[in-house]
């Protein structure tokens, strides 16, 4: 019999506790540091499991199995208005409190968060300079090589004899399904997939309110990594902080779902 067997293990043995406990380490005397790094660990957290469950939904798409699919959807929902209620806890820090330990910070941004670059690349959002941003990051380059949810659904179409050549296709097929969203079988699905990518939107703009509420429109701690994608020519923007956060305002995973939306007629 193993050791694990001849005894139970404890609750904080299973969790790793201790060593989960042990990663807060703060650099500065201020009082709200502890809070702003637990919260930050956090969502990476809730991002890792979110990550695990868009790898497990896209398999059960590519696998047509569309109850499966449905309930990982609905887990991934649950957990993306979790995240964003994280929000409400880094709203309780005041502007002046934050000043505290603010300048310890940079050049560390959320920015770099890759973990949540996964979730953009795999849900269809990629772009490769990204990767060269995040100094080649292995799991975003491999991301960047991965088939993504979206791909899985355009796979389902054809699978369920819908055209899905072109985007012009897609978006038709995608409409003759939006019209029997009850008795398509990708009906639910596909509403599932808009209500995701709603969510995530709505964390978007959540995180820029916070943002505003906390810094106004000082530049933010990742200034630098920014500017360097400035000059990637990827968006225009100014100096604040909060002006990278509106230009992904408009970025959804999957825009043609959204177009079809336009064109659904009685």
């Amino acid at each position: 019999m193993s050791a694990v067997m001849e005894r139970a293990t404890t609750y904080g043995e299973y969790l790793r506790i201790p060593e989960l406990l042990g990663l807060q380490k703060t650099l500065t005397p201020a009082h709200d540091e502890l809070q702003f790094i637990v919260v930050h660990q956090v969502f990476e957290l809730w991002f890792k499991l979110a990550l695990h469950e868009l790898d497990a939904l896209r398999a059960a798409m590519r696998g047509d199995d569309l109850a499966r699919a449905a309930h990982l959807l609905r887990r991934l929902q649950a957990l993306v208005r979790t995240v964003t209620a994280g929000f409400d806890v880094i709203e309780t820090m005041r502007p002046y409190d934050f000043l505290e330990f603010r300048s310890a910070l940079q050049p560390a941004s959320g920015f770099q968060s890759v973990q949540f670059r996964e979730i953009e690349f795999l849900c269809g959002l990629k772009d490769e300079r990204y990767v060269r941003l995040l100094d080649g990051d292995e799991r975003l380059a491999r991301r960047m090589k991965e088939s993504t949810l979206w791909d899985a659904y355009v796979e389902l179409l054809g699978r369920h004899g819908l055209k899905s050549g072109s985007e012009k296709e897609i978006v038709a097929s995608v409409i003759e399904v939006m019209k029997r969203p009850d008795a398509h079988a990708l009906g639910p699905l596909t509403e599932e997939l808009i209500e995701l990518d709603e969510l995530f939107s709505l964390w978007r703009a959540r995180h820029i309110r916070m943002t505003m509420r906390m810094i106004g429109s000082k530049p933010g701690t990742g200034e630098k990594t920014v500017q360097k994608l400035v000059r990637e020519g990827y968006e225009r923007m100014g100096s604040a902080g909060v002006d990278y956060l509106k230009t992904t305002l408009s970025k959804t995973f999957f825009p043609l779902l959204w177009e079809a939306r336009t064109f659904i007629r009685r």
